[in-house]
């Protein structure tokens, strides 16, 4: 039984630090690294057949010159603010369009829910790429809803909405909308009809008895759908790349044009180390934050 509970707890462990801690280990001794035109191009490298000595000489060539250079430039810190206030909004406007669509689908018929949930994930059917791309048609000058508005007599001209911020946001919202409804669906579908009943049954309207217990019961369902849309989106490269113009700035650009443009490795992994904790340290404290309070209640 020992060694069954061992295995089952070893193997979550031994996939974060075979796909994260890792990783993570290699990124953080790039970025300490120094830029050279070398392949790897970075320095210095690790060589164990010198022995101690050649271990000392590595450690002692490390530094956090990259991370001061971030601090300097104010490019870096402009994307870090904007994929930031992108990935906020983004996901309060998944939230606010994703949860009327997850509270449908948890009060629709038992035969209609299966149905319903085939329809959300849909879209995951088609390539991500071919669906991003599919927007550039759809909101291009002369896209579908351009044609469509003018049509209609909305409009007397074209509109410019690719390559803005508000393409940004609707290719975001459009491709990450399941991420969001899939988590409160599966909150709200477990949530007792009873309690509403009794709520209802000592005096609250059906709005009053929503805000008091059917939105707060499904909290760990908007928690999860939110981490699941902002983490992602946060460093999201493709979709800022396609629909949005220059003017759209992002980390995941900075990072693509300093991996594969500059070739300067050790920067874009200072970048990418610090987008790591930008995002991870806030769960963290979330997560801790959520065990004192169920403590609290115990």
């Amino acid at each position: 039984m020992n060694y069954r509970r061992l295995f089952l707890i070893g193997v979550p462990y031994v996939w974060l630090l075979a796909l994260f801690l890792v990783p993570f280990i290699i990124v953080l001794k790039i970025s300490l690294s120094d830029i050279a035109l070398s392949i790897p191009p970075y320095t210095p490298t690790l060589d164990l057949s010198e022995g101690w000595a050649g271990i000392k000489d590595f450690f002692s060539k490390l530094d956090f010159d990259n991370f001061l250079f971030l601090k300097t430039d104010p490019l870096y810190w402009k994307a870090y603010v904007s994929s930031l206030q992108i990935a906020i909004f983004s996901t309060a406007i998944t939230l606010l369009v994703g949860y009327p669509i997850a509270y449908g689908m948890a009060r629709a018929p038992e035969e209609w829910r299966a149905t319903l949930m085939m329809m959300v994930i849909l879209p995951f059917w088609t390539s991500f790429l071919i669906r991003v791309y599919s927007w550039m048609g759809i909101l291009g000058k002369e896209g579908f809803l351009n044609s469509a508005l003018m049509w209609l007599g909305i409009v007397d001209e074209p509109l410019t909405i690719l390559n803005t911020n508000t393409a940004v946001y609707i290719g975001i919202v459009y491709t990450y909308l399941p991420f969001m409804i899939l988590p409160i669906y599966a909150a709200l579908d477990k949530l007792d009809i009873s309690l509403l009943e009794a709520a209802e049954d000592l005096g609250c309207t059906r709005t009053s008895a929503f805000w008091l217990v059917t939105l707060p019961l499904s909290r760990p369902g908007i928690v999860a759908g939110s981490f699941l849309v902002f983490i992602p989106v946060i460093g999201e490269f493709v979709i800022p790349s396609l629909l949005g113009g220059s003017n759209t700035l992002m980390i995941g650009k900075i990072l693509f044009e300093e991996f594969s443009s500059n070739r300067d490795w050790p920067v874009a992994s200072a970048v990418a180390v610090l987008l790591l904790l930008i995002v991870v340290v806030p769960i963290v404290l979330f997560q801790r934050s959520q065990e004192r309070q169920a403590e609290a209640q115990k």
